[in-house]
């Protein structure tokens, strides 16, 4: 799995690295991101991220968005990797931002909620060996509920298609 803003070294896993977050969660925050990377450069900058928190309705000063980013900026280039926007996310649904903090704005009105399945506790998190595999079930289990998911849309499709082709047979005799 490629990332907007992997880096040259190693090979960035969400699923791997943010296990707290289901398959579509990450799908729907990679979708976030991708949205407001205007430059595709796989990084959000300080104009790209005053744009999207206009858009989200809590517009920040200059000071606001650099403080935002300076929050979870791990290799200090004062711009969002893909990995350091989900951890706004990880830090959100683990209540470590303040309420009236721009990135607590950013989690709460992004369109991602990340309290339906929430972060598990520090507990789980290193409990590295189980933990691993029931998550490798439980993306088993997603997988595979959308592929039935979308065999029933191709049956339902086709079930249409054949009510349809005879309904117009009755009328082209």
């Amino acid at each position: 799995e490629g990332s907007p803003g992997g880096s040259g070294r190693r090979v960035f896993s969400p699923a791997g690295e943010f296990r707290e977050f289901s398959r579509r969660q990450l799908r729907d925050m990679e979708r976030l991101f991708r949205q407001y990377d205007a430059g595709k450069d796989g990084f959000i900058d300080l104009m790209e991220l005053k744009l999207m928190m206009e858009k989200l309705g809590a517009p920040q000063t200059h000071l606001g968005l650099k403080n935002m980013i300076k929050e979870v900026d791990e290799d200090l280039d004062s711009k969002l990797s893909f990995r350091e926007f989900l951890l706004i996310f990880r830090k959100a649904a683990a209540g470590e931002l303040q309420e009236d903090s721009g990135l607590h704005a950013l989690a709460r009105l992004s369109e991602i909620d990340v309290s339906t399945e929430g972060v598990k506790g520090a507990k789980n998190f290193f409990e590295a060996k189980p933990q691993a595999i029931n998550e490798a079930s439980r993306f088993e289990e997603e997988i595979k509920a959308e592929q039935e998911e979308k065999k029933k849309q191709a049956e339902e499709l086709k079930q249409r298609k054949a009510a349809f082709k005879e309904l117009q047979s009755t009328f082209t005799q």
